[in-house]
């Protein structure tokens, strides 16, 4: 919400992947990075075998957390070796789903992203209880269609909202 939250997590569209007593986990997915998934790719040395369209799909900051780790959200179409069903998708943060992207194999739809967004326990609850951020049922158009600059208007919009209606004050009834 703007005015409540600050810094790198201002007018962020997060998608929570975790969260239980312990805390939550959740990736930024509309701060695109200018590191392509190809460079970073090269960087972890996973041969790309003529994959141009890479060079044009963003590697997305994911949150102000472990920022050297990557984070794979993607279809559901494959099991990986280090995986997390979050829904009818799949959180991935081992290499071999970087592997098969980079041969043409890996999943249709996919975020790559570094970092990410953490909260401990009850700190989300609490944010949320202090109007810091407003919830909506994730959709693939949003995760996987929309364009990365329309993200967060179109997440608004699920709820009524336009992002010219929110003030950073609130209070409750």
């Amino acid at each position: 919400m703007p005015g409540v939250v600050s810094g790198s997590l201002a007018d962020t569209v997060i998608y929570v992947c975790e969260h239980n007593e312990q805390g939550a986990l959740g990736l930024v997915i509309n701060r695109p990075t200018d590191l392509s998934l190809v460079e970073l790719l090269s960087r972890i040395e996973v041969d790309v075998e003529n994959r141009a369209d890479l060079a044009s799909t963003s590697v997305y900051f994911g949150g102000p957390v472990q920022m050297d780790r990557g984070f794979v959200l993607h279809d559901s179409d494959k099991a990986y070796t280090s995986s997390l069903e979050v829904g009818d998708l799949t959180l991935t943060t081992s290499r071999d789903v970087l592997q098969d992207v980079a041969q043409g194999q890996g999943p249709v739809h996919m975020l790559v992203t570094l970092g990410y967004a953490g909260w401990g326990a009850g700190q989300l609850e609490s944010e949320m209880a202090d109007n810091a951020w407003l919830s909506i049922k994730a959709t693939h158009e949003i995760l996987f269609s929309t364009p990365v600059g329309e993200r967060y208007d179109r997440a608004l919009a699920l709820l009524g909202i336009s992002p010219f209606t929110l003030t950073g004050a609130a209070g409750h009834a």
